[in-house]
């Protein structure tokens, strides 16, 4: 395989006011920033990447010492960097280009951010637009137009499935009211994310998180318990519970998931993602759910200490830990026989089908009977329509949920979800 030489680079980006604070990890957002990405080659072939950057997600320690604007700027100086680091690089695969580029990008994050022990995932989520950009100079350097050939055989057993319906987890924040979450239900949502580990007084007090947590709980499940659902098991409204880390002990868990138990709700509990902080290295096989690691699983090697530890589901975030990274995780897990699911960074419509193309190729998770993913952008962007037009494929029909569910037919497989595409917009920026 004949190796690429990168020639040109450049990067900009573009603020999205969302619609409401949204709130999660104890914190809120009031805009994300979209960046791109852009890789050319000698031989004047090109990538264009998009990044979503979540600071908030990432790395909450950066976002807590920073303004959110100087957070985002951090990011995308990053992106940055490791742009003009790649110049005059030569790869084979975008795998072998990001190897190259992550540890001096990483030492250069930890400085500017002023954080030797700066997250990983921060950095990760930094180089999505670029590896973004990367897969798509390589698919044109390699004249491949199709999403499995892209990956190449050493990653397609991972990915060997092709639903033709994926289900849209919504995402269910601090601040969405109950009667909005029993609408999503009633119009087709059937699992549905909930963020748990609010900080309702903002003073860090964990007792008062777990009843705040305790009583969110409940209000939604006595609103959504009677509804009904022909793609589960059970055939009813299930749960995927978000903590993001803000549990600090396992007893204070145990007591959020005997009150889930008190009031039926237990058993509707698929996933309960990554409760704890991820220094604490603690066994989770003995909770009594499927415990799921995100953003502790920054690689595969970390992955695989998460697995060790008990947890039995792992979210891969191609759109927050780039493509390369989640094939290397997804790679792991079919051998250690894990199951995964993509999770959302509340990405732009484009992004959404790049994660939509990783999770309409994994096994659906136990206890459903469709393959999953979760996308939110619609509930929370102030200028979603917009964005949408933004898409080389705007309008088509698996670009949009029917009744909480993805249609994922012939032409979206055959177009690879549009993401092998530039957008024109987003090329407008950087070219």
């Amino acid at each position: 395989m004949k190796a690429t030489k990168i020639d040109r680079v450049n990067a900009n980006f573009e603020r999205e006011k969302l619609a409401h604070p949204f709130g999660f990890k104890g914190g809120f957002l009031s805009e994300l920033w979209q960046s791109a990405a852009y890789m050319q080659s000698e031989s004047g072939n090109f990538g264009l990447g998009l990044c979503t950057q979540s600071i908030l997600w990432s790395d909450g320690e950066v976002f807590a010492a920073t303004s959110e604007s100087a957070g985002n700027a951090l990011m995308f100086a990053v992106t940055e960097f490791a742009l003009r680091l790649a110049k005059g690089m030569s790869f084979t695969t975008p795998m072998d280009l990001l190897k190259q580029v992550l540890p001096e990008t990483y030492k250069y994050a930890k400085k500017i951010t002023n954080r030797p022990n700066l997250r990983l995932t921060f950095v990760l989520n930094a180089l999505v637009g670029f590896d973004n950009a990367a897969w798509m100079l390589y698919g044109r350097e390699q004249q491949i137009h199709d999403y499995d050939e892209l990956i190449g055989r050493d990653y397609s057993k991972a990915l060997s499935n092709k639903h033709d319906k994926l289900c849209s987890i919504p995402l269910i924040s601090y601040g969405v009211p109950i009667e909005d979450v029993r609408r999503l239900a009633q119009s087709g949502y059937f699992f549905l994310k909930i963020k748990i580990g609010s900080d309702p007084d903002k003073d860090g007090n964990r007792d008062k998180m777990l009843e705040w947590d305790k009583n969110r709980l409940q209000s939604i499940h006595e609103a959504v318990a009677d509804l009904e659902t022909p793609f589960t098991d059970s055939g009813k409204i299930v749960y995927y519970m978000d903590a993001n880390g803000r549990y600090d002990t396992k007893d204070r868990l145990r007591q959020l998931l005997d009150h889930a138990q008190k009031i039926g709700a237990l058993d509707r509990i698929v996933l309960l993602e990554e409760p704890f902080p991820e220094d604490m290295h603690v066994p989770v096989g003995d909770l009594g759910v499927t415990v799921a690691a995100d953003e502790s699983a920054h690689s595969d090697r970390h992955a695989r200490e998460r697995i060790q530890m008990g947890y039995r589901a792992i979210a891969l975030k191609p759109i927050a830990k780039t493509m390369s990274m989640s094939l290397k995780i997804a790679k792991l897990c079919k051998k250690a026989k894990v199951p995964c699911f993509c999770a959302d960074l509340t990405v732009n419509p484009i992004l959404v089908d790049w994660n939509k193309n990783f999770a309409a190729r994994l096994p659906a998770l136990p206890g459903l009977k469709i393959g999953a993913f979760e996308t939110n952008g619609d509930q929370n962007y102030k200028n979603w329509d917009a964005l949408c037009g933004y898409h080389p494929f705007a309008g088509r029909a698996w670009t949009k949920p029917q009744n909480g569910i993805f249609q994922l037919d012939d032409d979206f497989y055959e177009k690879s979800g549009g993401i092998l595409l530039p957008s024109e917009h987003y090329l407008s920026l950087v070219k």
